[in-house]
């Protein structure tokens, strides 16, 4: 962004912070914002892409100790940072001349004395005009950028995403980028390798990951909880079990299926998910009750009972109701 363009924008209003805010609060206030723009959590949001690009572009700025003093000097100076002057004897005046004119106490059609010499000139003016008026008038020169980053794409396991894992990228030089994928990622999450993008005036750019998690044939990721389901018999459901499940980590927990347990109710076990630098997801254990399918006569005649002992209970009594239209 060319450096008159930072009048119209006041990066202190957009980041929420004073003007002699610290570099810590500045960040602070950064963190929160991206956080709450950020795309993955605003899918097809044009305005939060938009807030979020204009809070990255303050933050970048005002992180900057060099770029902060040089925005605050040319919005110090309001609208003469756009160096548009107008023409001799042109209506109203306000050129660039009477501009710094008034602001130096001094006009540049006929020196005055008093206001700001050429060894008075506050510092941060002094870099613009390049140490004083004596040296002439020079506009002042957008600040150098990053290069731009680069994008790439890898695959990972399951156990990778949620244990953390290091992969390398060949560069088609023959280069090796080592990518470090913290623990917990998700799906379609992006990890940044720092100057591994295309060089700049201002140093490297970075280089943009997109990880993609292959899939468990036992666990499924749900945000940060894990579901899986457990099979249990009919007598486990229908008295009430205490049964034992996988985890994440290879270990098993022990789970209460309560008396009277339907087919696809979900029981949960707090803790035992994804566990991530932010919070630590649980374990949704959904059961699923098993159906014997070739019953001895011994068991044959065990259900044959419980079906006499049981007559008068009807599962479809309400069924006519509900379908109703």
């Amino acid at each position: 962004m060319a450096s008159q363009d930072w009048v119209e924008k006041d990066f202190y209003k957009i980041l929420g912070v004073s003007k002699d805010a610290s570099d810590a609060d500045i960040k602070k206030a950064y963190r929160k914002l991206a956080r709450k723009y950020h795309p993955d959590t605003n899918s097809s949001d044009a305005a939060a892409e938009k807030m979020f690009k204009d809070v990255s572009e303050a933050y970048s700025v005002l992180s900057d100790p060099e770029e902060r003093q040089q925005y605050d000097a040319i919005r110090a100076m309001g609208s003469g940072a756009r160096f548009t002057a107008s023409g001799a004897g042109a209506p109203g005046g306000g050129g660039f001349e009477d501009i710094f004119g008034s602001m130096f106490g001094q006009s540049t059609r006929g020196r005055s004395s008093g206001g700001f010499g050429n060894g008075n000139i506050p510092p941060e003016f002094a870099d613009l005009f390049g140490g004083g008026f004596g040296g002439g008038f020079q506009p002042p020169q957008a600040p150098p950028r990053k290069g731009a980053d680069r994008t790439a794409s890898t695959s990972i396991s399951f156990a990778g995403s949620i244990k953390g894992t290091t992969i390398g990228l060949r560069e088609p030089s023959g280069e090796v980028i080592e990518v470090r994928i913290p623990a917990g990622i998700k799906d379609g999450q992006k990890v940044r390798v720092r100057g591994k993008g295309q060089p700049g005036p201002a140093g490297n750019g970075d280089l943009m990951v997109t990880v993609n998690v292959q899939p468990h044939s036992f666990f499924t990721r749900d945000g940060d909880n894990i579901r899986i389901h457990v099979p249990v018999s009919f007598d486990e459901a229908a008295l009430g079990a205490q049964i034992e499940v996988p985890t994440l980590n290879g270990e098993t927990v022990k789970v209460k299926v309560p008396a009277g347990t339907p087919s696809g109710r979900t029981l949960r076990v707090k803790g035992r998910g994804v566990n991530t630098s932010k919070a630590t997801g649980d374990l949704l254990v959904t059961i699923d009750v098993v159906v014997p399918q070739n019953l001895n006569k011994e068991a044959q005649e065990a259900v044959k009972a419980f079906a006499a002992a049981t007559s008068g209970a009807n599962p479809r009594e309400n069924l006519a109701a509900k379908a109703r239209l």
